[in-house]
């Protein structure tokens, strides 16, 4: 192929690739505009602070979005340090042996396991066989186990990625392997490694499968105050207006003004992600 030849199918490429993103932006664009369209007008600072009422035909959203929040903080106070200290033990001290490589399998095909299944898992394990009941606390370990092969993933990749010549500088200073990886390494990948919460605060965010059987409520009036309370939460909320209210045609602002919190708040938790993702590689550098 002549180097004409060449330029014109690079360019016909480089369109192609152009188009699909911009097909992409568009389908993204019109979601977004349908949905405001639909749920601005119930969008207000009372939708945000008062608790559903009138079977859910009235009244805000406050008591399923700061359930959300509390599954959310749960979910990630087990699946973060749990996600890390196994990424840091794949990359730093486990051998190419048999049971390492079983384990790297094992997390990427939980990744690839649907939410469904982590439900059905977390009822048998975390409501039945530990004794939690259907309640916050086995609602967020069940979405941390779903996030964990996000994290884990994202974690080992991003340890893997720092320079050998930094654990080396750090031995040859007189620290011992834990002080290398604690004071050199994990500084060093911290940035790409909150990368990989970010994805998994995404996916856990919109979730429904997973809490239905383990801890979402169908309605509470208030929010939780322990862990081993039910809790309701923005995803199984707008399942409820939608599919068993009582009356669906009046609640449809409410379904899609929820949708857009819900939307905004995993864009808002990503946003902060990113910002300070950013603001430690500045310090870094």
């Amino acid at each position: 192929m002549t180097s004409s030849g060449r330029r014109l199918k690079d360019r016909l490429v480089t369109l192609g690739l152009y188009l699909l993103m911009g097909g992409v932006l568009l389908l993204l664009a019109g979601i977004l505009a349908f949905l405001i369209g639909n749920g601005w007008s119930v969008l207000s600072w009372e939708f945000l602070t008062e608790p559903p009422r009138d079977a859910m035909t009235k009244g805000g959203i406050y008591t399923p979005l700061v359930g959300s929040v509390q599954l959310l903080l749960v979910a990630m106070a087990f699946a973060f340090p749990v996600g890390v200290f196994t990424a840091v033990y794949l990359v730093e001290w486990a051998r190419d042996n048999f049971f390492t490589r079983l384990l790297r399998l094992a997390v990427r095909s939980l990744a690839g396991v649907p939410s469904v299944v982590f439900g059905l898992f977390g009822l048998s394990f975390f409501v039945i066989a530990l004794g939690f009941g259907a309640s916050l606390l086995a609602a967020g370990l069940t979405l941390g186990c779903l996030a964990l092969p996000v994290i884990v993933g994202a974690s080992e990749a991003a340890l893997a990625a720092v320079p050998k010549d930094y654990r080396d500088a750090s031995y040859a200073m007189g620290a011992t392997k834990w002080q290398t990886i604690y004071k050199v390494v994990l500084p060093a990948a911290f940035p790409s490694i909150i990368t990989g919460a970010i994805l998994a605060v995404g996916r856990a965010a919109g979730e429904t499968a997973p809490i239905i059987f383990t801890g979402a409520a169908f309605f509470t009036p208030h929010v939780a105050r322990s862990l081993l309370e039910p809790v309701m939460a923005l995803p199984y909320h707008i399942l409820v207006l939608a599919t068993a209210g009582t009356a669906i045609d009046q609640t449809r602002p409410i379904q899609y003004g929820t949708v857009l919190v819900l939307l905004v708040l995993v864009l808002g938790v990503t946003l902060v992600g990113v910002v300070y993702r950013a603001r430690l590689r500045l310090n870094k550098n």
